[in-house]
């Protein structure tokens, strides 16, 4: 670990930079071609309550209903011998009803709204625009520098870029779970970010690179810690609780966002502020 540390902080910093922007662009195209999976709190959905038959688990109920209606946004949870299930999309509760008729009974069947709806997602939008315009302008305001704030904004959105692309890459849909993990990798981008631009621009002991070491080290250690703790979540809801999909999707989202991070943050935000300041910039 020791070495890598030393390679990003000392050795020559502009071909890293354009690992992260590769990786933006190429999550942003996979993005424009396949698009993102709209979960039931953007588009509505089904909800249905059936009684059991016979003993199943919620696993194998969410993966019956996904084969069966060739739709694989459901969601299901077991009460005794009572399931809910939810599923993506309007379904027909005659075809729902003769398809799995031999494995339950439909107690109750109904359609369900969006909790998101056009509005709330454009008021969501707005959100994050405010957010980098005010994070740039609350960055400029405290180095008095233009380059620190525009790298932070950079660092930001291929963040969020990356983590969008795998969410669309593993069929993670657009939901509240999952636009709250985003807005949970702003805050946390932004923290590592503003380590490291303090550390490289407003201390002066030592060189540009020792400045650079420690504050990786502190960086990094902190993704390491937040990345451990979303890997444990991910595994303890795959294995023993299935049918947390909100904790599921949450998780994944920011596993794949701190792994993005890690390389916005280490890889173009401190090659950028290198760069930077080896042309004068921050005198």
């Amino acid at each position: 670990m020791v070495d890598v540390i030393n390679y990003i902080t000392r050795k020559s910093h502009k071909p890293l930079i354009l690992i992260p922007i590769l990786l933006m662009i190429l999550s942003l195209l996979y993005l424009g071609i396949f698009g993102l999976n709209e979960g039931v709190d953007l588009k509505g959905g089904t909800l249905a309550t059936v009684e059991l038959k016979q003993p199943m688990t919620e696993s194998e109920i969410t993966s019956l209903v996904q084969q069966g209606l060739g739709i694989k946004e459901v969601q299901t949870s077991i009460t005794d011998k009572t399931a809910t299930i939810t599923i993506s999309g309007d379904v027909d509760v005659a075809e729902f009803t003769q398809k799995f008729q031999e494995k339950f009974n439909v107690l109750s069947f109904k359609n369900v709204g969006a909790l998101l709806g056009q509005d709330a997602v454009m008021q969501i939008i707005y959100a994050l625009i405010f957010a980098f315009v005010f994070m740039s302008a609350t960055v400029f305001f405290i180095f008095r520098d233009f380059v620190p704030s525009i790298a932070i904004i950079l660092s930001a959105v291929c963040n969020i870029s990356i983590a969008v692309g795998g969410m669309s890459l593993f069929g993670i849909p657009v939901s509240v779970a999952s636009v709250g993990a985003l807005l949970m990798l702003i805050g946390y981008g932004v923290d590592t970010d503003i380590i490291l631009t303090t550390r490289l621009l407003r201390r002066r002991e030592g060189t540009v690179e020792d400045r650079a070491t420690d504050a990786c080290k502190t960086g990094i250690t902190m993704s390491f810690a937040a990345l451990a703790s979303m890997i444990v979540l991910f595994v303890v809801v795959r294995v023993f609780i299935p049918s947390a999909q909100v904790l599921d999707d949450i998780s994944a989202v920011l596993i794949m966002g701190l792994l993005s991070d890690l390389m916005s943050t280490w890889l173009m935000n401190l090659g950028i502020l290198k760069w930077h300041m080896e042309r004068g910039g921050h005198n």
